[in-house]
């Protein structure tokens, strides 16, 4: 059995993927990702670079969460470039146990009302939000770190709203080259260009 196929579905301690928060504005920042850990079935840890070629990036973060980002990495965070986001209570790379138990994971997921939440559904609802914002799959794909399409499109949920988006857009083009007439009459089809 391959090392990708006796990985666990739900890998909490990937989250403490070899990253140091950049350019931490008042306006964002980013994070860049250039290696990951990964806890096998077994316990073994492996630690490597990415999958996938595209899942070393560097992705902006928004504004709101820099105040969080900042206390964190000035709390539990070595100042060194390769020092890991999070870590366990010794500052070594987290386990699934580990993270579990440090973050109390059970006791929250009741206490929102999601006792069946997984840590990578945080992941799905970032790149779903992400996805809503009207990105291209492009953007999608370097974003979530996917070499594939397939991968990406799994965030691409169609939605009345981004359904009204993309109308609104097209009116606005065609407002663009086609103006109305004093009685708002016109009817004269444009090439939108």
């Amino acid at each position: 059995m391959t090392g990708s196929a006796r990985r666990s579905r739900e890998n909490g301690p990937q989250a403490a993927r070899a990253a140091r928060g950049r350019r931490l504005g008042a306006y964002g920042g980013a994070v860049s990702v250039r290696q990951q850990h990964v806890e096998l079935d077994s316990g073994e840890l492996i630690v490597g670079p990415p999958k996938s070629r595209a899942g070393a990036r560097t992705v902006a973060i928004p504004a709101a969460i820099i105040p969080a980002l900042r206390d964190h990495l000035a709390e539990f965070t070595g100042p060194e470039p390769e020092a890991l986001i999070f870590t366990g209570a010794r500052g070594a790379r987290m386990r699934r146990s580990t993270f579990y138990r440090a973050s109390k994971w059970v006791e929250i997921r009741k206490k929102i009302g999601y006792p069946e939440l997984h840590f990578h559904d945080l992941r799905h609802t970032g790149n779903t939000i992400a996805a809503s914002s009207g990105a291209s799959l492009r953007d999608l794909m370097e974003r979530m770190g996917h070499d594939s399409v397939r991968a990406a499109l799994i965030y691409q949920h169609r939605t009345t709203e981004a359904d009204r988006k993309i109308a609104d857009a097209m009116n606005g083009k065609i407002s663009e080259v086609r103006p109305d007439d004093d009685n708002g009459s016109s009817r004269v089809l444009a090439r939108v260009g």
